[in-house]
C-alpha cells in the first residue's frame, strides 16, 4: 500500500505542476477565483482523507472500495481538473449514488451480460461534483480480478455511447492525457512552447519510434507513437498515419502536419486524395484550409486522383526501381513488380525527417493494388534509409499458378463470367493490332476489369447484333499474352466469331467463353483453340448437350471434362478444362491485377457477326440522367 501511496503522490504531484506552469502568468488576478489556491501551491489536490474518514465512507456505501481510489483518496480527498471537462471530483464526502436520475439506462440499454445491461445507472457511484455536463460513474458491478472497480463516463454533448476505463487508476491516466492533448493544441494555438518532463519523454520516445521504424520495427514504433497521440505529441500522428495507411487502414489517416508541408505535400496529398475520390467525396472538402503554400499541389493531387493518372516517383535510386515495377505492373506480372520493389526497399531513401515509408506507393494507380495488408506489414518490416535491421520473411505471392482460379470466383464477382484469348507469341501491346476494333484502335490508360466492363455496356449497351468488348490485357506466362472480359452477355452460338482465328495469325491462340448456369437453359463453356488464321478444334457445352468441333486431344475431351450428371453451375469442368490448358500450353493469368489491379485495355471487335436477314436481334441502352 506505501508503494502506491508513494505512486499516487509522485504522477499527482507531476501533474499538478505540469498544470500550474501551464497556467497563463499574465491572466488578471481573480479572473478564476478557485484556481488561485491551486496555482499558487502548485497542487490540485486536496489534503489526504484518514483511515478513519476513509471506513466511514466505506460503511456509508456499503461497499469497500476498489484500491486504486482507496490509496486515492489517501493521498487527496479529491481532485480538481481532471482533464478538461471535468472541474472537480468529490473527495469522501461528496461521492455519491447516481440512482440513474437522468433514466440514462432507457438510453443506453448495453448488451446482454454486460454491465451497462446489468443495472450499472442504478448502481454507480457519482464521483463528479463540478463539470461541463460530464458524468463520472465509478461501478461497483464492474469489478475485476484485482477488485478495482470500472470506471463509465459519458457527456451528452459527445453523442457517444458511455465510455469504459478498467480502474480509477486508468480514468486518471486518461484525464492527464487528455489535459495534454489540449494544452498542447492550445499553446500551439496561442503561439507558445508546452514543455515539461513528460512532453520532453515523450518527443524523445517520438524519435527513437522514427528510428525504429526506419530501421523495420514498425510494431515497437506504432506503440510509442500511440503513446505519445495520446498526449497530443504533434509529431507522432503524421509518422503512426504512414505506418497504418500500409497496413491498409483509411480511417482518419491525415497526416497530420506533414500534407501542409511543401517537403511532403508531393506524396502525402495524393494518397489523401486518391482516399477521397474512392469515397465520392465533394471536392469542395478537399483540404479546404490548406495553406497556399500546398494549395497548387493538393488540386494537382486531386485531378490526377480523379482521372486516374498519378505517377509515385520518389527521390534517389528507388525511382528507376519504381519505373520498372510498373512496367511490370501494367502487364499484370504483379508479383514480380512486387518482387522488384522489395528488393530495392533498403534503398529508399525519405523527403525528411518525418517521412518513414514509401507511402505514395498507396496512391498510384498501378503499383497501389499490390500493396495487400500482408505486403505492407513486409515493407514496414524492412530496415530503410540506411538503418539497419532483420530483413523480414517474404509476403505469399499472390497469383496462383495456372488459369482454375477462375472457377473458385465468388458467386456475384463480375469474373464469374469471363471470356478471354490467349495467343502465344505476341506481346500484350500488339493484340489491338491483331483483335482491335478497327485499325485505329490503340490501347487505353490503366484500368479495372469493372472499368472496361462498364466502358463497354455505356457504348454499346446489351446487344445480340454489336457485341465488341473492352478487354483489359497482360502477359499470361512464358511467351503468351492475353485479352480478357469480365461480365459478358449474349452468347449466341450460331452467330459467334472468335476472336482467336485472327490472332492467331503465324502463332497459336485459344479461346474461352464461360457462363456458368444456375440451371438456366443459356449456361454455357466454350473453348477454341486457333493456329495461323483457322481454328482446329473446340467445343461448346451447353446444359445437357455439348458441340465438338476438329479433332480434339485427348486432354481436352469434353466428355471426360464435363461428364453426364454435373451441372455447369458446380463448375468443376469448367475447372478441369481451365487446368489441361495450364498444363498443355504453359499459360496462367494474374488473379491479383484481374480482381483489384489495373491493366491497359482496348476495343475488340465484335465476338457476334450481325444478324443475318431473318434473323432477330436487339439493343438494349441505359443512358444515365442527372435530375
Amino acid at each position: 500500500m506505501a508503494d502506491m501511496s508513494e505512486d499516487w503522490r509522485s504522477f499527482l504531484r507531476r501533474w499538478s505542476e505540469e498544470w500550474a506552469d501551464a497556467q497563463d502568468p499574465r491572466a488578471p488576478e481573480g479572473e478564476d477565483a478557485h484556481d488561485e489556491e491551486p496555482r499558487r501551491a502548485r497542487w490540485l489536490g486536496f489534503p489526504p482523507a484518514s483511515e478513519e474518514r476513509i471506513q466511514a465512507l466505506e460503511a456509508r456505501l456499503g461497499h469497500r472500495l476498489p484500491p486504486s481510489y482507496r490509496t486515492f483518496l489517501a493521498v487527496s480527498d479529491g481532485w480538481r481538473h481532471a482533464g478538461g471537462f471535468v472541474w472537480l471530483l468529490a473527495g469522501s464526502d461528496r461521492i455519491r449514488p447516481h440512482e440513474d436520475a437522468a433514466g440514462l439506462s432507457e438510453y443506453f440499454p448495453g448488451e446482454p451480460d454486460e454491465p451497462l445491461s446489468a443495472g450499472m445507472w442504478q448502481r454507480a457511484l457519482q464521483l463528479d461534483v463540478e463539470s461541463d455536463a460530464v458524468y463520472v460513474l465509478l461501478d461497483p458491478g464492474d469489478v475485476d480480478d484485482t477488485g478495482e472497480w470500472a470506471v463509465y463516463t459519458w457527456a451528452s454533448w459527445r453523442a457517444s455511447p458511455p465510455e469504459r476505463y478498467a480502474s480509477f487508476r486508468a480514468f486518471m491516466e486518461a484525464m492527464h492525457q487528455e489535459f495534454h492533448q489540449l494544452e498542447a493544441d492550445r499553446s500551439a494555438r496561442e503561439g507558445r512552447e508546452f514543455a515539461n518532463a513528460t512532453t520532453r519523454s515523450l518527443d524523445d520516445s517520438v524519435e527513437a519510434a522514427r528510428l525504429d521504424a526506419l530501421a523495420g520495427r514498425h510494431e515497437r514504433a506504432s506503440a510509442a507513437l500511440t503513446e505519445a497521440i495520446a498526449y497530443g505529441r504533434p509529431r507522432a500522428t503524421g509518422l503512426r498515419d504512414q505506418i497504418r495507411r500500409l497496413l491498409g487502414e483509411t480511417y482518419s489517416v491525415s497526416f497530420h502536419g506533414l500534407a501542409d508541408d511543401p517537403r511532403y505535400a508531393p506524396e502525402m496529398l495524393p494518397v489523401l486524395a486518391d482516399e477521397h475520390v474512392r469515397n465520392r467525396w465533394d471536392d469542395g472538402m478537399f483540404l479546404p484550409t490548406a495553406p497556399a503554400t500546398v494549395r497548387p499541389v493538393a488540386d494537382d493531387a486531386l485531378r490526377q486522383a480523379r482521372a486516374g493518372t498519378f505517377c509515385y516517383t520518389p527521390v534517389g535510386p528507388f525511382a528507376a526501381v519504381v519505373e520498372e515495377a510498373r512496367e511490370q505492373a501494367r502487364w499484370g506480372e504483379s508479383d514480380a513488380a512486387w518482387h522488384t520493389l522489395r528488393a530495392a526497399l533498403p534503398a529508399w531513401r525519405p523527403l525528411g525527417p518525418d517521412h518513414i515509408a514509401p507511402v505514395g506507393l498507396c496512391a498510384d494507380p498501378v503499383l497501389g493494388p499490390l500493396l495487400t495488408p500482408e505486403r505492407g506489414r513486409e515493407l514496414l518490416a524492412t530496415p530503410r534509409a540506411g538503418q539497419h535491421g532483420n530483413a523480414p520473411a517474404p509476403a505469399p505471392d499472390q497469383d496462383p499458378p495456372g488459369l482454375a482460379w477462375l472457377a473458385d470466383t465468388d458467386r456475384g464477382s463480375i469474373l464469374t463470367s469471363y471470356r478471354f484469348v490467349l495467343v502465344e507469341g505476341v506481346e500484350p501491346a500488339h493484340l489491338p493490332g491483331r483483335i482491335g476494333a478497327d485499325e485505329t484502335t490503340a490501347l487505353r490508360e490503366p484500368m479495372t476489369v469493372w472499368e472496361a466492363h462498364s466502358n463497354a455496356r455505356h457504348h454499346h449497351g446489351l446487344s445480340t447484333s454489336a457485341d465488341e468488348a473492352v478487354a483489359v490485357v497482360g502477359r499470361a506466362g512464358t511467351g503468351w499474352s492475353f485479352a480478357l472480359e469480365a461480365g459478358p452477355g449474349g452468347f449466341d452460338e450460331r452467330r459467334f466469331v472468335s476472336p482467336g482465328d485472327a490472332a492467331s495469325r503465324g502463332t497459336r491462340a485459344v479461346t474461352v467463353w464461360s457462363e456458368p448456369s444456375d440451371g438456366a437453359p443459356f449456361g454455357h463453356f466454350l473453348l477454341s483453340v486457333a493456329e495461323n488464321g483457322e481454328e482446329i478444334c473446340g467445343f461448346t457445352v451447353r446444359p445437357g448437350t455439348i458441340a465438338r468441333r476438329g479433332l480434339l486431344p485427348a486432354a481436352l475431351d469434353p466428355d471426360r471434362l464435363f461428364p453426364p450428371g454435373e451441372h455447369l453451375a458446380e463448375r468443376l469442368g469448367e475447372r478441369r478444362v481451365l487446368e489441361a490448358l495450364a498444363a498443355g500450353f504453359g499459360v496462367r493469368l494474374p488473379r491479383l491485377a484481374l480482381t483489384r489491379g489495373r491493366l491497359h485495355g482496348f476495343r475488340t471487335r465484335p465476338w457476334t457477326r450481325p444478324a443475318a436477314p431473318g434473323e432477330r436481334g436487339a439493343t438494349l441502352r441505359f443512358v444515365r440522367h442527372r435530375p
